[in-house]
């Protein structure tokens, strides 16, 4: 089915590497421990720092390493192993076509499917890759509420606003509410378009992270309009956040 490799599909294929290499670890782990548990292997001590782990609700040494970046405790990261399974099985259904919104919280590497948009434009209007870059529209729909895929570029969920808040109505950057740390953003199309240093006081340039700690999982420059300066929100440390861990 995979006849016609194009940049969205070796990002899905390579997705699916990673997803497979974190799972094939984990199985084979534990399947080790079950075995000495039941006395039929010597407990070493790889073996038991996992099973340190997990009695501490912790995630262990080699699951971080081949795993996506998180900072969520060991049963909220099973859940979301499980969202992200979802969606690559959603892919596998059609690998041709990208799901209609692509939850970029759930990839491993979500920069690489930012370049794929940027690697489509290339082929389709014979511009160099470097002289690129993502530009990000926001829209008024939640994923449910998108009905076909985007004409230039990709629809991406996923991301939540932190330090700030999204105004539907003026479709615009707001101050927070009280008691509200991160507000989910509306679905996203991310398209790729030449580089500009023209400066567009209604707009923010504002970082992308993979995680709430920030650095060093750095993703990409999102712009959001403003009525107020953009100087505001970068005193605020206003940011978007993938996964925020709930």
């Amino acid at each position: 089915q995979l006849g016609f490799k194009g940049p969205y599909q070796f990002v899905f294929l390579q997705e699916c590497e990673y997803m497979n290499g974190l799972i094939y670890e984990m199985v084979r782990g534990l399947q080790e421990l079950q075995l000495g548990f039941k006395g039929e292997l010597t407990m070493s001590e790889v073996m038991e720092d996992l099973a340190n782990c997990l009695f501490a609700e912790k995630l262990p040494m080699w699951w971080v390493k081949l795993g996506f970046a998180s900072t969520r405790p060991l049963k909220s990261w099973r859940v979301n192993l499980q969202e992200r399974c979802v969606q690559l099985d959603d892919w596998i259904n059609d690998p041709l076509n990208i799901p209609k919104v692509v939850d970029i919280s759930k990839l491993f590497n979500p920069q690489s499917f930012l370049t794929a948009i940027k690697q489509l434009c290339c082929q389709n209007q014979g511009l160099e890759l470097d002289k690129l870059q993502v530009f990000t529209e926001v829209t008024k729909k939640e994923p449910k509420q998108v009905e076909a895929m985007s004409k230039d570029g990709a629809f991406c969920s996923g991301m939540w606003l932190e330090g700030a808040r999204w105004d539907m109505t003026t479709n615009s950057l707001e101050d927070s509410r009280p008691k509200e740390m991160f507000v989910p953003m509306p679905v996203i199309n991310c398209k790729a378009g030449t580089q500009t240093d023209k400066v567009d006081k209604n707009q923010y340039i504002c970082p992308t992270y993979c995680v709430p700690i920030r650095r060093p999982y750095y993703v990409f420059p999102a712009q959001l309009r403003t009525k107020a300066p953009a100087d505001k929100w970068v005193l605020a440390g206003v940011a978007m956040i993938l996964d925020i861990g709930i």
